[in-house]
């Protein structure tokens, strides 16, 4: 009895501290889930899109001494692009030729040292890491079975998809990517996202396919993360450390980006990094030049070519895709896009040598005609260089 009430009261605080505890964490997930729910708000979009590491898990990428980027004669916009600006919710705008950069603006409230989140123009990101990795013998073959790399695949609707298939979004698994849709996948998997669940768990539980892989195109963001999963099982290594080590320092960022991270602490590939708007445009000078960077080539260049041709079996006359990057319709030879939801794109005309990288908190980015008039926002851009 003795003994019981000697041991009591420490008993009691143990209990305290781990109830703490436990509090603490759920209060972490609970904030972050708030921050999900509340993340495309009118009033708070702007700002949410420039500080994803105060509302989400995260992890630091490394970069370099910064690249210089040379300033030329500043461009005049063309006079539309001032409309364009407004309905769009545009936050910034740089525009390079011939790797100088000709203009850069910001808007509402944002600055040239915010880190912008990318969303999924983070997938063409990736696509040029699995381009050095397949160069560098860590992957065999885009022909491989994702399985081969990643088992955790093995019962899952992705057990006879390659890795080709992922690239070029033609897995053919069901994947609700309604972004309106409290329900939808996409949206069910931002709150694993939130709530510190694991992305691997989410992809592996994925059972059902509505066409054979290879057969049909229908974008489908999971993907990505299973192209991830791919890079880290091929290597041993996690992206963040690959994408530093292979593009991010090689390019010599002016900022370390940050991706945001699942309870594991694995990226959020599939449109989780973070980036300045003249470090996207770094990114694309580089695509722009077919890999190569100051003197060093840093993704193979027939792997630039490959991944920006359209491969993946789109419907005729649709907007083309690569190997995670855009074709439309109304692009000439030379012209690709990355893109991203709520208006972040890069803009590569290689022919004309033009970038043009973009970030916006458009929450109407899916209404009918956005996305080209985005593309021919653009092109009118470009041609007033040409």
């Amino acid at each position: 009895m003795r003994k019981i009430l000697k041991w009591g009261p420490r008993v009691l605080i143990l209990l305290l501290v781990v109830a703490a505890v436990i509090g603490l964490w759920k209060r972490e997930q609970i904030t972050r889930l708030l921050a999900v729910n509340s993340l495309f708000k009118a009033e708070k979009i702007g700002n949410n899109f420039s500080n994803m590491n105060t509302m989400f898990l995260s992890t630091d990428l490394v970069t370099g001494p910064a690249s210089p980027l040379p300033v030329g004669a500043q461009m005049t916009l063309p006079p539309e692009t001032a409309q364009w600006i407004d309905d769009r919710n545009v936050t910034s705008i740089v525009v390079l030729h011939y790797g100088t950069l000709v203009h850069q603006s910001y808007h509402l409230d944002t600055a040239e040292g915010d880190l912008r989140i990318s969303w999924s123009v983070a997938k063409s990101f990736l696509s040029t890491l699995i381009g050095i990795l397949l160069d560098e013998g860590a992957i065999d073959s885009i022909d491989d079975p994702v399985t081969k790399y990643a088992p955790a695949l093995a019962d899952s609707a992705y057990r006879d998809a390659t890795l080709r298939n992922v690239l070029n979004m033609s897995s053919g698994v069901t994947f609700d990517e309604d972004y309106l849709d409290p329900k939808s996948d996409i949206n069910k998997m931002g709150r694993i996202l939130a709530l510190g669940g694991s992305m691997d768990g989410f992809a592996s539980g994925l059972t059902d396919s509505f066409a054979a892989p290879g057969e049909t195109w229908q974008y489908v963001s999971i993907d990505t993360h299973v192209i991830g999963m791919v890079a880290r099982g091929a290597t041993g290594r996690n992206v963040p450390d690959l994408l530093s080590e292979k593009i991010i320092t090689p390019l010599g960022l002016e900022a370390a980006p940050y991706y945001v991270t699942d309870g594991n602490g694995v990226a959020f590939v599939l449109g989780g990094l973070n980036l300045t708007t003249r470090d996207y445009a770094r990114f694309g000078q580089m695509i722009a030049q077919g890999g190569m960077w100051q003197g060093q080539q840093i993704v193979p260049a027939d792997w630039i070519t490959a991944s920006i041709a359209p491969s993946a079996p789109t419907a005729q006359g649709a907007t083309r895709y690569g190997y995670q990057w855009w074709i439309p319709p109304t692009f000439s030879s030379g012209e690709v896009i990355a893109r991203g939801v709520y208006g972040q794109y890069i803009y590569i005309n290689t022919d004309a040598n033009i970038v043009i990288a973009t970030t916006a908190a458009d929450r109407q980015f899916r209404a009918s005609g956005v996305a080209a008039q985005n593309e021919a926002m653009f092109q009118s851009i470009a041609a007033s260089l040409e």
